[in-house]
């Protein structure tokens, strides 16, 4: 959601602000800009583009810039429609120009403030405020002081980076609630919102914390905290490759990041498992001291990362023997939670920077619980910074913006998080932990034989092309992945999907049921197989066209009318990850039959850092 790029060199800042946009491109955006310091006359020059940065490129060959201090935006729009004229940086006067990634939610007032004083304005944005902000404070403080003063009274979530005419040789960056970081070359250095838009650049990084404000050079990056006390932060270095963004063969990066899944699995693996145990090493912090008094636990998580925590109670509660709720983030941390004693709070996210999975965390270490675990899979990210303890998912960069393998590798931290809790409480006997493992050492090849569904997939997608609505069934623990594979479908295809649990179709659901409605089943052969059968003779007595993936089609003879779909998981703990797979796939080749735009569907961004 929304991308910044900055950059103080002494070189030419275009080509860097311009990489480092496309490299952000993952996030979802609609708009696009750019602003630098003229290198011979010192003004603000500005270019902004509705639609994609190869919009904005095009531009600047027709209108050429240069500069050696910059600024550029991806803008996901909140407030004011997509447009030219609410792109960002936004101006204010001809000496500052920002870009802004979050929401000012007290801009009404702001703005009525700047109105009475005589300030224009040009864009319908929230952002704008901002800049005469920082204009009106630089009247009578210089630029550093300007930018304090005017944070103080800005109310949400944002991160902001400032050019000053009047400073030429600085860019200002400030971090509340919203990601930043700074990049460190020689005699430059770099601001960003992910460190994938800084790796052709530089592979060294400070992860501004809440309440951060940098003030930028290309000698120095002074950080002032939350008390305007200059300080120091840790510097780190990136294992991220710079090729990360690449799709490589691949049509989709969606493509390319669902194969990945065999090699992401065998990494989530590696090194932290044997025969007989989960190894300590799983988790970064105070972990085995933390979890063995741990009697309850509550996840919480947004979109795809919600299913996966979904499919975690099921596993908690039935391995492990401990009591589990899992709630959407932007649900619990509104609500009045009666914290449990011996509680484990446990959040999950892609990025790390979802904000109302962040407040959520926050809100739990203030509730009470024995520990913060968060599984992530981005090791720099304000999450694992904040939990107290972490699992990283290992799942490499995910660029598609509907999430494929960061879900995958997810469910395998969520069970093997589950085995080591399940022993500690010694629920978990010897042989069902040994067959788990094997099982587990076994799932990259299980993974790699359910990818080679992906040619008859791809021809059943065909039979969804002209449809407007399509519903998922599932019982038990695979209901979480029916919910998965209709959020996958609206995400991609923008047909109308619904997930239910099969018995509730007679509550409701099946007075949706006809012969244009498709009905797609998860169905493994386990003790809900025939309770799962029952349901879809209702379907198919209606007329509905049913699509069933099981492990035996032997069990649906007697179905006239039924397409079914073969998926090979060798143990019922483990499946709910293989029948993820097949989803996934029918998804992507019904968005692609559909012609939509597979990585970055339409109002949709990859990580969700407002709220």
């Amino acid at each position: 959601m929304c991308g910044i790029v900055g950059a103080i060199s002494s070189e030419d800042v275009i080509p860097i602000l311009l990489e480092g946009l496309k490299r952000l491109e993952y996030r979802g955006y609609d708009s696009a800009g750019v602003a630098t310091l003229n290198c011979d006359t010192g003004d603000i020059q500005r270019l902004r583009t509705k639609g994609k940065v190869k919009e904005l490129e095009s531009e600047l060959i027709k209108h050429p810039m240069q500069g050696r201090i910059g600024i550029a935006h991806t803008r996901w729009a909140t407030h004011g429609i997509p447009s030219e004229g609410n792109a960002h940086p936004l101006i204010s006067g001809a000496n500052i120009a920002v870009v802004h990634n979050g929401i000012i939610e007290n801009h009404h007032e702001l703005k009525t403030e700047l109105l009475e004083k005589g300030y224009i304005f040009a864009s319908d944005t929230d952002t704008e405020v901002v800049a005469h902000l920082v204009y009106d404070y630089h009247k009578q403080h210089d630029f550093l002081a300007a930018v304090k003063l005017a944070i103080k009274r800005l109310e949400g979530a944002f991160a902001l980076v400032i050019i000053n005419r009047e400073a030429p040789d600085r860019l200002i960056a400030v971090r509340k609630g919203s990601p930043l970081v700074v990049g460190l070359g020689k005699n430059s250095h770099f601001i960003a919102s992910d460190t994938l838009a800084l790796l052709p650049v530089t592979d060294r990084f400070i992860f501004l914390e809440e309440g951060d404000v940098a003030d930028v050079s290309q000698e120095k990056v002074d950080v002032y905290d939350l008390s305007s006390a200059l300080v120091k932060r840790k510097i780190h270095t990136s294992g991220l490759d710079k090729n990360s963004v690449s799709r490589g063969n691949y049509r989709h990066f969606m493509l390319k990041e669902i194969f990945e899944q065999t090699i992401a699995a065998a990494h989530t693996l590696d090194g932290r498992i044997d025969h007989q145990h989960v190894l300590d090493n799983l988790f970064d912090g105070p972990s085995l001291h933390a979890l063995k008094k741990i009697q309850h636990v509550q996840i919480a998580a947004c979109g795809t990362s919600y299913h996966a925590g979904l499919v975690g109670r099921y596993w908690m509660e039935s391995l492990a023997g401990i009591s589990c709720q899992t709630e959407i983030a932007s649900e619990i941390r509104y609500r009045k939670a009666v914290v449990s004693p011996n509680s484990l709070f446990i959040v999950l996210s892609q990025s790390g920077e979802t904000a109302d999975t962040l407040a959520a965390l926050r809100q739990a270490k203030e509730l009470g619980y024995a520990a913060t675990l968060a599984i992530c899979n981005v090791p720099e990210s304000s999450l694992t910074r904040e939990a107290d303890i972490t699992i990283l998912t290992r799942a490499g960069a995910e660029i598609g913006v509907a999430s494929t393998k960061a879900f995958t590798t997810q469910l395998i931290a969520l069970l093997l998080l589950t085995m080591v809790l399940g022993a500690e409480r010694k629920f978990m006997g010897t042989s069902v932990a040994s067959n788990i493992l094997y099982q587990l050492r076994a799932l990259p090849s299980q993974i790699e034989r359910t990818l080679t569904l992906n040619t008859a997939i791809s021809e059943l997608a065909a039979r969804f092309v002209g449809k407007q609505h399509a519903l998922f069934l599932g019982r038990g623990v695979h209901y979480p992945i029916a919910l998965e594979g209709a959020l996958k479908l609206k995400e991609l295809s923008y047909i109308h999907a619904e997930a239910y649990p099969a018995g509730e179709l007679k509550h409701g659901p099946l007075a949706l049921v006809d012969h244009q409605m498709p009905v797609i089943a998860v169905a493994p052969s386990n003790t809900l197989l025939e309770k799962v059968k029952s349901n879809l003779q209702e379907v198919s007595a209606r007329g509905g066209e049913l699509i069933v993936f099981g492990d035996a089609s032997s069990y649906f003879q007697e179905f006239a009318d039924l397409t079914f779909i073969p998926v090979q998981a060798n143990d019922d703990v483990i499946s709910p990850i293989i029948y993820t797979i097949p989803l996934q796939l029918l998804a992507y080749h019904v968005a692609v039959l559909k012609g939509t735009d597979v990585d970055q569907p339409r109002n949709l961004a990859k990580s969700v850092t407002v709220e």
